[in-house]
């Protein structure tokens, strides 16, 4: 007599050890690397590349050349005072072995002599451009009422109009040496005070950056075809000659610190490291973002 039970089961048993073998073939499948480079070197090298960063004689750019130089990268900085400037890249360029050098170039960015001064002067030394950082930047505060025009002609000039005009400039040379594998990259520094509203009275500077970020996402829209990549970071408070009003006074400082989530301000790592990530094969999928260096502001 047939035992239905076990021919059931037996059956059943069957149906799911086919299905479960062919499920195990497909998870194979999705268990597959094709044999990619994973380790921090191929993610995150950077050695050999050349980079632009604009308001690299202090605060952020300071930085963020530095963290370029320290991986091997040649960086050119500019900023509007050339002693600054120069002092700058002589101190960045007394790099260890393994390091990339720094090379000044002054030039003032809210002039369009002063980017084509730029653009001009790279371009005699340099074929092309890996990375672009656009970091020089304006601020203004004064009293709703009392709000001058030239603060806002000044600052939308330099953070605005500035980091457009420079990447479109350089676009032959970022163009160069861009490829699907190895995009160039543009980085546009932004601001937090351009995603939440600001505390202070510096409304065109938060517009300003409120427009960085949108521009950013704009002209990535229109490059990543040319295999040129653009991202925005939006720092909270870092230690700059824009923060020294608020950080070089003990209260104010501890008042910073107090509300921001991680209780400190920005380290030169915290900026460095992003921009790294951003000119590296790791962000190679990554386009058109804002991301918050904050602490944890843009959360509350």
């Amino acid at each position: 007599m047939t035992d239905r039970g076990s021919t059931v089961s037996a059956g059943w048993s069957c149906c799911a050890s086919t299905d479960y073998n062919r499920g195990m073939t497909q998870d194979a499948n999705y268990r597959n690397t094709d044999h990619a480079p994973l380790d921090l070197k191929s993610l995150f090298g950077l050695s050999g590349k050349v980079a632009v960063v604009t308001g690299g004689s202090r605060g952020i750019g300071y930085m963020i050349a530095a963290g370029l130089v320290a991986n091997g990268v040649k960086v050119y900085i500019t900023a509007r005072k050339a002693a600054q400037c120069d002092a700058a890249a002589a101190e960045l360029s007394q790099a260890e072995p393994g390091h990339g050098e720094c090379i000044s170039i002054p030039a003032d960015m809210s002039t369009a002599a002063g980017i084509a001064s730029l653009v001009s002067a790279f371009s005699e030394n340099e074929n092309q451009l890996d990375i672009l950082v656009n970091n020089a930047g304006a601020a203004w505060g004064a009293p709703l009422g009392e709000f001058p025009e030239m603060g806002f002609d000044k600052v939308m000039d330099i953070n605005v109009k500035a980091p457009f005009m420079l990447t479109q400039a350089f676009l032959p040379q970022l163009k160069a040496g861009a490829s699907d594998e190895d995009p160039a990259r543009v980085v546009m520094i932004g601001s937090i005070d351009g995603i939440r509203v600001p505390l202070g009275d510096n409304y065109s500077y938060s517009a300003s950056k409120a427009a960085i970020h949108m521009m950013t996402r704009h002209m990535a829209s229109h490059l990543v075809g040319e295999h040129i990549l653009l991202n925005s970071i939006a720092p909270g408070p870092f230690p700059s000659k824009m923060m020294a009003y608020m950080l070089d006074d003990e209260d104010n400082r501890n008042m910073v610190e107090g509300t921001n989530p991680r209780k400190r301000v920005g380290t030169p790592q915290d900026i460095a490291g992003t921009v790294i990530f951003l000119s590296s094969r790791a962000s190679a999928y990554t386009t058109g973002t804002v991301i918050p260096v904050d602490g944890g502001i843009s959360t509350l």
